[in-house]
């Protein structure tokens, strides 16, 4: 590409409405242009990282066994209907109707599509096992769509579906997915890590996620410092606290505590620690209103609370059921005499005399024991907090945060039951067929490099998916030789697949410097008065300093650095 007749711009000053350091710089860079909120344009260049992203998948894929196809975007809504996850998604589909007023919705994503396809031809176990695949837009209507290609309303995926006979052959397929992730990741450059995680609105038995390590994640990634536990904090068990607490079982008492509803509050007020309080919060399950219990230092889960429940949908009940549920203002419920289903965290079993709200304004009970009222379930329903044991060794668990740029799932039999999927088997019998499915976001994994590999100039591409490898400034364009050199090298390179720019514009060297860092060029080379003594200076992105290179050695060295 040369960049004096080619649409190439980059920006002089940050962008005002990007939060995260990848937006800001591939919108500086030129690369993509915000449309409307949380919907892009890609650039001309940001396009060529997304097709060289596309490229390293496809290519995994392919090697792996799966076979691509193309789905449409525009969907039935009965398709969703079918499957009984209509209701799920929700407000986050983003449903039409068409001129003859039938429901259609933008593909959130395309399971039940999938099962429909596999089914023409799956009769027998012998037709299986087989995957097929997909790269292309996916549409949620995201409540706050932020963090640039982080979380938007339009993205990339390639989405993946495996079709067994048995659960053993099933294992097999999802293991060929998790290698070619593995593989995808590690030649694209990223830094990541491989977590147990919630299945989510997808169901099935097992998750696992390929997230990102950064700062800028929105996820929570629980590891541990002796082993190689790692999950997400969504789902990241919680050993069993032992509290020692060898006192003796007291009385409950009633007691005044005016205006304190918060948990800091009543601890000021009582002079008591964090672990002394128990919490009460009241949970709108699917239907019918659960009262929560956790103490007083750790947070409900409602991930695991949704898991517990068997529950579709878990969310805070408001004020005013609160108020009537507990017959007291917010900051006041407790267990004792609550006409509701009540739900306690494992570790209250091993708390004594702790506080809790007495269902009364301006009253707790203190001296409280699990004997002093009654519960309905117990289980883990908290989140797991930095320095807790580890589950798998006993060792310290601690904190990191990722952006998740895939996600496996063993789906089992969920949707072939719920579409009718089914085969015979040896014996003639009628069996559901095993399905896994297999995500990875084309835009975010662009995003979290860019989040991984920059610095105070610009973007760092690595060199497996920068738009271009090399990066041709030419000092002066009045200079005849430096024009001749650099456009001889320009073919040269081209032409042995090594996809090069030509930065020949008029314009002040230092700017063009700049720009080549700004959209992360792997190599450098610039082309100034040495070119009389045939040398050229090769600069790599990574590096600050520079060298000089013969001219009969360049192409050489360029091969041999992209080559490493």
């Amino acid at each position: 590409m040369k960049l004096s007749n080619s649409f190439f711009y980059t920006l002089r000053e940050n962008v005002k409405d990007e939060e995260s350091v990848s937006g800001n710089l591939l919108v500086k860079s030129g690369m993509i242009k915000k449309s409307s909120n949380g919907i892009y344009m890609y650039m001309p260049l940001g396009l060529k990282v997304l097709q060289n992203i596309e490229n390293i998948v496809r290519e995994e894929m392919n090697n792996s066994g799966a076979q691509e196809l193309t789905m449409p975007q525009l969907l039935p809504q009965d398709v969703y209907e079918e499957s009984g996850r209509l209701k799920n998604f929700g407000p986050s589909m983003f449903k039409l109707n068409d001129r003859y007023n039938r429901p259609y919705a933008l593909g959130p994503t395309h399971e039940e599509l999938f099962v429909h396809a596999a089914s023409m031809k799956i009769k027998s176990y012998k037709d299986m096992p087989f995957n097929l695949y997909q790269i292309g837009n996916k549409y949620r209507d995201e409540v706050r769509p932020r963090l640039g290609l982080i979380r938007v309303r339009e993205f990339i995926m390639k989405d993946a579906y495996s079709f067994d006979a048995d659960l053993d052959g099933l294992d097999k397929s999802y293991q060929k997915m998790y290698v070619a992730y593995k593989n995808i990741f590690d030649r694209i450059g990223l830094n990541y890590k491989i977590v147990k995680a919630d299945t989510g609105v997808m169901g099935g038995f097992l998750s696992e996620e390929f997230q990102a390590i950064t700062d800028t994640g929105e996820d929570i990634l629980v590891l541990c410092d002796t082993c190689e536990y790692a999950a997400n904090q969504e789902i990241s068990e919680c050993v069993l606290n032992d509290y020692n607490d060898e006192s003796d079982l007291l009385p409950k008492e009633l007691v005044y505590t005016p205006s304190h509803g918060t948990i800091k509050e009543i601890c000021d007020f009582l002079n008591v620690p964090m672990s002394k309080v128990v919490k009460t919060l009241i949970y709108k399950v699917d239907d019918e209103f659960c009262a929560c219990m956790v103490a007083g230092d750790k947070d409900v889960n409602e991930v695991k609370l949704q898991k517990l429940l068997k529950a579709v949908n878990v969310e805070l009940a408001s004020m005013e059921d609160v108020e009537k549920i507990t017959s007291a203002k917010v900051g006041f419920a407790g267990p004792i005499g609550l006409k509701c289903k009540i739900v306690v965290d494992q570790d209250i079993l091993k708390m004594k005399n702790f506080v809790v709200g007495a269902n009364k304004t301006d009253y707790h009970y203190k001296n409280t024991n699990i004997s002093d009222f009654t519960y309905d379930i117990v289980g883990d329903i908290k989140f797991v907090c930095e320095g807790d044991t580890c589950p798998k060794c006993g060792g310290h668990l601690y904190f990191k945060k990722g952006i998740e740029v895939g996600n496996i799932f063993k789906l089992g039999t969920k949707y072939s039951e719920s579409l009718n999927l089914q085969y015979s088997d040896s014996n003639n019998k009628l069996n559901y067929v095993y399905m896994g499915c297999y995500g990875l976001g084309i835009p975010r994994t662009m995003a979290s490099v860019v989040e991984q590999n920059n610095d105070e100039n610009g973007i760092i591409w690595p060199i497996s998916i920068a738009p271009y490898k090399v990066a041709i400034v030419i000092v002066s364009n009045k200079d005849d030789k430096q024009l001749m050199v650099a456009n001889d090298l320009y073919d040269k390179l081209n032409s042995i697949g090594i996809e090069t720019i030509l930065d020949d514009r008029d314009e002040r060297v230092g700017v063009k410097f700049n720009d080549m860092d700004l959209i992360g060029i792997p190599i450098r080379l610039t082309v100034g008065k040495k070119v009389n003594e045939d040398m050229v200076e090769l600069k790599l992105r990574t590096e600050k300093e520079s060298k000089d290179v013969s001219l009969d050695l360049i192409v050489d060295e360029i091969k041999k650095i992209i080559n490493n």
